[in-house]
């Protein structure tokens, strides 16, 4: 299959600092999209323009490359408003699509579980919406909840009314989903079984990081994450149960990266996945130190965790890909480790930091549970860290390290 051949376009407005890596960014998801990049054109300008984004020269520019470099799509760093989009493809005749379509095409490509692809469709569907022009005559035709065309009715009114009831649709189907993991993560907090979140820049190693806590802890190792190094790898929320040596337990939660102007729609339809961030016990924010734009990316990540309501979260910054750097720098941010996943450094001792501050509130206690009460115990024996176990003549005599939500439902058992 012929890959698609594609120019690149950004405008670079008051010097931004960051904009270079944000070019590199694009020829990235541009590679994550099998999209061959030929060539890249830049400007700096004040401010966007109304007409074309970018000056009239500069269209002209893009034009002719685009005919000597025989390209089939130009892809602008920023999201383009439907006029610019429309305006755009009438003076270069050609595709152009925007970073945000880019990105939405990205998720659409790795989307797997049903939720996932809700999520995606749903994102994709809110986006065009507002910028159904002639260029997307590819909307589904099909039956729709609002019936046949009426007499008189505008094509681009149909088409935005089959949007409209897909919307609905879409949203309806996610509902029953997002109740069924918010009625598990409710067990989980009733229980109060401790939950920790996986989250960082896309390709930060979040995924290898898992796998390399299942390798080092006691858990099973048939239930490896999968990873490889590429922007979003994997969308899906991915939870394993990690047995530690000393019997202490915690469910690990990978969830979607994060990338600078995630768009919002994004955002918006993974809200229901990104509550497992905000309802975890703990957050680990991994970061690849060995990306020498590390420093932005950990704040795009905090602003998109401001965005989801994350506050009074204990958070551990896990700096990551150590292996690729000749010395480890000094860090001055509390509560962080370096590490490398791919190689084991240092996951032993990130677990002991984990270990630690999910329980440091676990209370040790003696307990003399009768024999017609034996469940209490396999509850205990599967929920609880059991260091003793004694069978007596009256019950079972164990020393336990209880929650509070066990220390204060079997408080009468407490010698």
């Amino acid at each position: 299959m012929q890959l698609e051949q594609a120019i690149l376009v950004g405008l670079n407005i008051n010097d931004d600092p960051n904009f270079d890596n944000s070019m590199i960014e694009l020829a990235n998801l541009a590679e994550a999209c099998e999209v061959n990049v030929i060539g890249t054109i830049t400007q700096n300008k004040e401010a966007p323009t109304p007409n074309y984004y970018v000056g009239e020269g500069k269209v002209q520019e893009i034009k002719e490359a685009a005919v000597a470099l025989d390209a089939d799509l130009v892809i602008f760093n920023d999201e383009l408003s439907p006029s610019h989009i429309r305006n755009l493809e009438t003076a270069l005749e050609i595709k152009v699509i925007d970073r945000t379509v880019l990105i939405l095409d990205i998720f659409a490509r790795r989307a797997k579980t049903k939720e996932a692809m809700l999520q995606v469709e749903l994102a994709q569907a809110e986006y065009f919406m507002p910028r159904i022009v002639g260029a997307y005559k590819y909307l589904s035709r099909q039956k729709s909840g609002t019936g046949s065309k009426g007499p008189g009715e505008q094509q681009l009114e149909l088409d935005r009314r089959i949007l409209r009831d897909k919307i609905t649709k879409l949203k309806h189907d996610l509902k029953d989903l997002v109740q069924i993991r918010r009625t598990q993560r409710d067990k989980r907090k009733k229980n109060e079984v401790f939950t920790v979140a996986l989250t960082g820049y896309t390709n930060s190693g979040k995924s290898t990081l898992m796998n390399s806590i299942i390798d080092v802890s006691s858990t099973h190792k048939d239930k490896y994450a999968f990873e490889k190094n590429m922007l979003f790898a994997t969308l899906e929320t991915k939870t394993r149960r990690i047995h530690l040596d000393n019997n202490h337990i915690f469910l690990l939660t990978d969830t979607v990266g994060f990338i600078d102007r995630l768009p919002h729609h994004l955002i918006e339809a993974f809200k229901s996945t990104l509550e497992e961030i905000s309802e975890a016990s703990l957050i680990l924010h991994v970061i690849d130190i060995s990306n020498p734009n590390h420093e932005n990316q950990i704040h795009v990540v905090e602003d998109v965790l401001r965005d989801i309501g994350v506050s009074d979260i204990p958070i551990v910054h896990v700096y990551n890909k150590t292996d690729l750097l000749k010395d480890i720098p000094l860090n001055s941010r509390d509560h962080s480790i370096f590490i490398s996943a791919i190689n084991n450094y240092n996951v032993p001792r990130l677990l002991d930091l984990i270990d630690f501050e999910l329980y440091k509130t676990i209370t040790k206690v003696e307990m003399l549970i009768p024999f017609d009460k034996a469940e209490i115990y396999s509850e205990l024996k599967e929920n609880s860290n059991v260091l003793e176990t004694e069978y007596l003549d009256n019950g079972i005599r164990i020393v336990v390290e209880l929650n509070n939500y066990h220390f204060n439902k079997y408080h009468s058992f407490i010698k």
